[in-house]
């Protein structure tokens, strides 16, 4: 196991370098915020796709400076960084796209248009294919007139390669989170975010593909959760709500420092990643589609968060489900009635919702009510 994260972190060191490599001979790096936007309108456009998304508690204090205290900190972390100019991977990127996933973001990306070249996509509020897919499909045309601004022209036939490639991405990704299906989980859910997270940032999809491959590979094989790891019983956990990585990830680890596997994650940084564009027909159109199609409390209604949850809880033999908010976050924080009341009553499995934010300071509240929580599974 150490071989390979090894393996990884060098890669991610030498990724830097090959970005820096690649601005030099004149392409450019796009800045994305959200899953919301398609990368593949950027890799068609021969940019360098990167996710800007701050998922750690140190650039908050920068941020406050200018936002509100009472911010949710995934939008605080992200304009922290920006700032402190701490975030390399923004250093490295010639223009930003955000989308109006909630009111906070969208405020949030015109202060950072300050920083850098800032487009805001307006995302519709609902995912009605007669109402909302029309102006959204609009919005990413305008998407791929600013992308061709800053790269090359983009034709259908580079969209579709740019297409399959990511659903190639995809696919990997879903099966190395699929491992978890396996009783008992062969991989820890620290352990997945870190290995998603890192190859996340990697320019060279076609690495990226080959170490989610090879990490699954190893996760079937026990490397990673090796029998006398723990015992075959641990409580099974699917995590549900925010974005969770390196640096915000602390209930997953509580929850696994609690004696429970954390085997599923059902969020922008985990299996809402676990989908595919269709490759036949008009690639724009096909983008559109999918992308509008991703389940976020930010759509009203958001009944695609419910059918995903049905599925996974299902797929992945949940024995309990933790709802997670951060502070502020005023979409998920209401939707967690909604879900609390579906997974009781399709199930009969009681949720534990919580809300935090990144700091560490509530780390033992949290345990307590995790291990409490754990107890009534």
């Amino acid at each position: 196991m150490q071989a390979f994260l090894n393996k990884l972190q060098q890669a991610s060191d030498q990724n830097l370098a090959d970005i820096e490599q690649a601005k030099a001979e004149g392409r450019k790096v796009i800045g994305f915020y959200c899953l919301y936007s398609p990368t593949e309108i950027a890799i068609a456009g021969d940019c360098i796709p990167l996710p800007l998304c701050g998922t750690r508690n140190d650039p908050i204090h920068e941020a406050e400076k200018t936002l509100p205290r009472n911010l949710c900190p995934l939008i605080k972390s992200s304009f922290g960084f920006a700032a402190s100019d701490t975030c390399p991977f923004f250093r490295f990127a010639d223009a930003i796209i955000g989308d109006t996933t909630c009111d906070g973001k969208k405020k949030m990306f015109e202060l950072l248009s300050r920083y850098k070249e800032t487009h805001v996509l307006q995302l519709p509020q609902n995912q009605d294919a007669a109402t909302a897919l029309p102006p959204w499909r609009a919005e990413l045309d305008r998407f791929k007139t600013i992308i061709e601004s800053h790269g090359g022209t983009i034709s259908g036939e580079r969209l579709r390669a740019a297409i399959s490639l990511m659903n190639r991405v995809r696919a990997a990704k879903k099966e190395l989170m699929d491992v978890n299906k396996i009783k008992p989980a062969p991989i820890s859910g620290v352990q997945l975010l870190e290995i998603m997270f890192k190859v996340g940032f990697l320019a060279d999809k076609g690495k990226c593909i080959s170490f989610m491959k090879e990490a699954a590979g190893l996760a079937r094989k026990g490397i990673f959760r090796p029998k006398e790891a723990g015992p075959d019983n641990r409580k099974r956990i699917l995590i549900t709500g925010v974005p969770v990585g390196i640096g915000s990830e602390k209930v997953v680890r509580i929850v696994e420092q609690s004696g429970a596997d954390v085997v599923a994650l059902e969020n922008c940084s985990g299996y809402k990643q676990a989908f595919s564009v269709d490759e036949q027909g008009d690639p724009m159109d096909a983008l559109a589609a999918k992308y509008l199609a991703t389940p976020c409390s930010v759509m009203s209604p958001n009944q695609g968060r419910f059918a995903l949850l049905e599925e996974m809880i299902q797929e992945f033999s949940a024995d309990g489900v933790i709802d997670l908010t951060w502070q502020a976050c005023h979409t998920y924080n209401v939707e967690a009635f909604t879900i609390s009341e579906f997974v009781r009553e399709k199930f009969g499995i009681s949720t534990l919702h919580l809300e935090t934010d990144y700091a560490e300071g509530d780390t033992e509240q949290l345990r307590v009510r995790i291990e409490a929580y754990l107890e009534i599974v």
